[in-house]
């Protein structure tokens, strides 16, 4: 199946999961869609996440201003919570976390996780440095303001008991 664009019908949009989320750092659908665009959304964010083994955050997500669901299709995903570490090990796995919780994460195996945020936000994405590389920010922080987080590693547990 091909993509069939908006100029085709303007409220349908194919395409398939890997190539459409390599364009767009993971996601296929939100704000930053352009407007008319079937993809385009201000309710909600979604990503087709694929992380190579060892892929990890750099710096926490702090202040949190969304709600996210995260689901597991394929591999060892870990999330990091303030005192807690969510793994999910088992296709269709999932954790939810809601506004204020600050988390990070680390691919445990090769990867593809599903995410959902709600709503979706503008100011959460920052682009690569003028060499073209990403910078040391992440998509997850309106204003860039990542800091670290105390390696609090107490309660760990497996999905999918709620966090």
């Amino acid at each position: 199946m091909h993509p069939t664009h908006p100029s085709t019908h303007p409220s349908v949009y194919t395409g398939k999961a890997t190539p459409d989320a390599a364009a767009d750092r993971g996601w296929l659908l939100g704000h930053f869609k352009e407007p008319g665009d079937p993809r385009h959304s201000e309710d909600v964010e979604i990503k087709w996440g694929v992380h190579p083994k060892g892929e990890e955050r750099a710096q926490w997500v702090r202040g949190e201003s969304r709600t996210a669901l995260q689901v597991l299709i394929s591999g060892r995903f870990r999330l990091e919570f303030p005192g807690r570490s969510v793994v999910l090990a088992d296709q269709g796995d999932y954790v939810v976390w809601g506004r204020g919780v600050d988390h990070s994460w680390c691919a445990e195996e090769d990867s593809v996780v599903l995410t959902v945020r709600w709503p979706s936000l503008p100011g959460y994405r920052t682009d690569a440095t003028p060499d073209g590389h990403p910078d040391s920010q992440s998509d997850d922080h309106p204003d860039g303001h990542l800091a670290n987080h105390p390696d609090d590693q107490s309660g760990r547990t497996s999905a999918p008991n709620p966090v």
